[in-house]
């Protein structure tokens, strides 16, 4: 079963520029993109617009950034780490918050990883890269079934 992996993220241009970095980098595993945290949790509890649909695989990681519509990804990661389902899937914060006091609530509520979104494109697209390299390819993640 092919990996995939979940990106959250609001902004459109750092939705591209994400996806651009994966596919330079020879990361070929689908990418399911939510833009808000509500729709991340429906993708991931089959809820939502989700409901009924053919169940996908969970992630092999979650980029989540942390500033979302709806509901924050703070709130997300909580809500992840809370079930059974989703606990122990891998999530990198990917965000270009400075604040340090979000990156403590996120190691508190469960990330598996904090990384800040350089500004410059060729910072970015590298800092992706080594996050796909290594959560795809590198990392053995605890075996994920769908309850």
């Amino acid at each position: 079963m092919e990996k995939i992996i979940m990106l959250v993220e609001d902004n459109p241009d750092d939705e591209e520029l994400t996806l651009r970095a994966l596919r330079k980098a020879n990361i070929a595993n689908e990418v399911f993109v939510a833009r808000d945290g509500t729709e991340a949790l429906d993708f991931l509890f089959g809820t939502g617009r989700h409901a009924g649909l053919a169940t996908p695989p969970m992630p092999a990681v979650v980029l989540l950034d942390l500033k979302l519509p709806k509901l924050n990804g703070i709130d997300v990661l909580q809500r992840m780490r809370a079930d059974p389902r989703t606990r122990l899937i891998p999530v990198v914060v990917l965000t270009s918050s400075s604040e340090d006091e979000d990156m403590l609530k996120s190691y508190q509520s469960g990330a598996n990883s904090y990384v800040r979104k350089p500004v410059e494109f060729s910072s970015f697209a590298n800092a992706v890269t080594q996050l796909g390299m290594y959560w795809m390819l590198l990392n053995q993640g605890p075996p994920l079934n769908r309850a």
